[in-house]
């Protein structure tokens, strides 16, 4: 006789595809409007009329009522961290927000205190500082493109980070002349070179040719180490890497990487089933991923509870796995 399936009542009951999209829309319109759009294929104008909630209710809003007089975010432009107004503007990007007048303002006084000679953006010449800083060039470009910058300046940033990339594929913000002499790209920078060229990509398709040129390489970075892994010794490059914290701020992680490959619609690689079977390992009996503890330092307020299901690695951990199980 075969054995007969026994009920583990202490274990929490699994639930539904369809539960789980439910619980996202429960939640704030940040999660909401990207829950309609990735995983109910809603028609395009309910999910525009879901996002532009983001800027009236809920996260957005709050974060937007932040802001300082001076178009500012914390009293200052990338710290304190994590409200400055380079953080507060990448997390609004994340959410969604449908860039305002705020926002753009907000993008001014990056630009206004921080470009530089190079095409990039130092803002720390006062500290000896004599080149710009690719990590932060990276975050700015994202952000003006976003915000539909329309200026040459998004243009000598997106060629900055060309330049930067280095012959691996990946960027280091340590392998720029006065901060390092890395020769190995950093998983942390690339992502974040690769995320704002994607952004410039969308912002400039007419001039997006090298610039899709570089996210290849780029993303043939990741897949040689698996988005993860030493191409050395296949071992975890770093444990930090398999926590998926959101916001992520400037670090790298499994679950960042494949959003953004899901992102570009690139096409799909067999290497990517390694880190897939990391997200698949970190869904929760109840077909939800909980949230990891954040990067510790000044926060406005929290979005999630460490410990607890995240709707924000659950959306994205969802997105991800859809699209790769459209192959």
């Amino acid at each position: 006789m075969g054995q007969r399936a026994v009920n583990r009542p202490c274990e929490p009951p699994v639930k539904s595809s369809r539960q789980v999209v439910g619980w996202l829309m429960a939640g704030d319109p940040a999660i909401r409007w990207q829950a309609q759009r990735d995983l109910r294929d809603a028609a395009e104008s309910t999910v525009r009329r879901e996002q532009a909630r983001v800027a009236r209710e809920g996260w957005g809003a709050r974060l937007l009522a932040l802001q300082d007089a001076d178009g500012r975010w914390g009293g200052g432009i990338y710290t304190p961290k994590w409200i400055s107004t380079t953080y507060t503007l990448l997390l609004l990007r994340s959410m969604g927000l449908v860039p305002n007048r705020q926002a753009i303002r907000g993008a001014e006084r990056l630009i206004e205190k921080g470009l530089w000679h190079d095409g990039g953006i130092n803002y720390y010449p006062h500290y000896g500082a004599k080149f710009s800083e690719t990590c932060i060039s990276g975050m700015v470009l994202a952000i003006l493109c976003w915000c539909g910058f329309d200026h040459p300046c998004v243009d000598r940033l997106a060629a900055y980070m060309l330049e930067r990339q280095m012959k691996d594929g990946g960027w280091n913000c340590q392998s720029t002349p006065g901060y390092g002499t890395a020769t190995h790209g950093s998983f942390h920078t690339t992502i974040t070179a690769l995320e704002a060229l994607l952004e410039y990509e969308r912002f400039r398709p007419r001039k997006a040719g090298p610039v899709r040129e570089a996210q290849a390489r780029g993303r043939e970075f990741l897949l040689i180490h698996h988005l993860y892994r030493s191409h050395r010794t296949g071992a975890v490059a770093k444990p930090v890497f398999l926590r998926f914290v959101f916001p992520p701020r400037w670090h790298y992680d499994v679950l960042r990487g494949l959003d953004y490959f899901q992102k570009t619609g690139a096409a799909l690689d067999e290497r990517l089933a390694d880190p897939i079977g990391v997200l698949e390992s970190r869904r929760q009996a109840d077909g939800r991923w909980i949230a990891n503890k954040e990067y510790r330092a000044k926060v406005f307020f929290e979005l999630e509870t460490a410990g607890e299901p995240s709707r924000w690695n659950t959306l994205r951990a969802l997105r991800v796995l859809r699209w790769w199980n459209s192959r």
